[in-house]
C-alpha cells in the first residue's frame, strides 16, 4: 500500500510536511548539533518518535486483545547520533508499563518492540534497546 506525505522547504532550515489523508501539517527543523536552531523535531527526531509511537501502538493492540489495562504506558526514547557518516547509531530507552502487569504480560508486550513495522524497517546497524520498567 502506498501513501503520500508532501514535503515543502519553508525556508530558515525548516520543512513543512503534510499528511495526504488528513491534511495535518508539521514542521521539521535542523538540529543544533548540525548547525540548526532546534525549534522543533528534526528528521532524525521523527525517526525516534516513530519507533516509540509504533511500539506503543502495537503494544496497545495486544493489550486490548489480551484484556490488559494499558492506559498510562509510556516510552522515553533517546536518539544517539554518530558523526562519520552522520546518522542515527542507536535508539535506547525505557518502556514504562502500567502497574499490575504480570511477567508473562510483560514478556508479550516487550515482544512488540521487534514486531513494530518501524523497528523492522531500521537499518541493522542501528542499535535498538528498549527496556521495561
Amino acid at each position: 500500500m502506498a501513501f503520500k506525505i508532501n514535503a515543502v522547504y519553508a525556508g530558515d532550515d525548516q520543512v513543512e510536511l503534510t499528511h495526504d489523508l488528513s491534511g495535518t501539517k508539521l514542521l521539521t527543523d535542523l538540529p543544533p548539533d548540525n548547525g540548526g536552531k532546534g525549534r522543533t523535531f528534526s528528521p532524525t527526531d521523527l525517526a525516534a518518535a516513530s519507533v516509540a509511537s509504533c511500539v506503543l501502538t502495537i503494544m496497545a493492540r495486544l493489550a486490548q486483545r489480551e484484556g490488559i489495562k494499558f492506559e498510562g504506558a509510556a516510552i522515553e526514547i533517546e536518539k544517539h547520533m554518530q558523526e562519520s557518516p552522520r546518522r542515527i547509531s542507536a535508539l535506547t530507552g525505557v518502556v514504562k508499563l502500567p502497574a499490575g502487569i504480570t511477567p508473562l504480560q510483560r514478556e508479550k508486550l516487550m515482544a512488540c518492540v521487534k514486531a513494530c513495522p518501524v523497528s523492522r524497517s531500521l537499518h541493522p546497524d542501528i542499535k535498538l534497546e528498549l527496556t521495561a520498567e
